[in-house]
């Protein structure tokens, strides 16, 4: 009983990586436990989504006003992801959280 709350801390914890740097679970044993994949996923479309805020606040003017507002809802999204992670849930995140259904690894 001991071993499966400690291998559960674990995987959380790599879950929970998964949203700060998305490939290191990737790297791991973790890389074959459900749970931490699917929050890969999950940490991955917000990368995605922060490289395009990047983009799109290169635009003058209209990105210099987009673009803080989707980092703020991104930043969002990310705690949204970890506290997911930590209380063991596999919820999408709301907006772009189905995205992740689309890779395959």
């Amino acid at each position: 009983m001991e071993e499966k709350a400690q291998g559960s801390r674990k995987n959380t914890g790599m879950a929970v990586v998964a949203y700060i740097i998305f490939f290191i679970p990737l790297l791991t044993d973790a890389k074959n436990d459900p749970f931490v994949k699917y929050h890969v996923k999950q940490g991955l479309v917000l990368f995605i989504g922060y490289i395009v805020t990047m983009i799109v606040g290169m635009i003058p003017v209209i990105g210099w006003i987009i673009s803080p507002l989707l980092g703020i809802f991104l930043f969002v999204l990310f705690i949204i992801g970890i506290m997911n992670a930590v209380n063991g849930k596999e919820t999408p995140l709301p907006v772009l959280g189905s995205f992740a259904e689309n890779f395959k690894f």
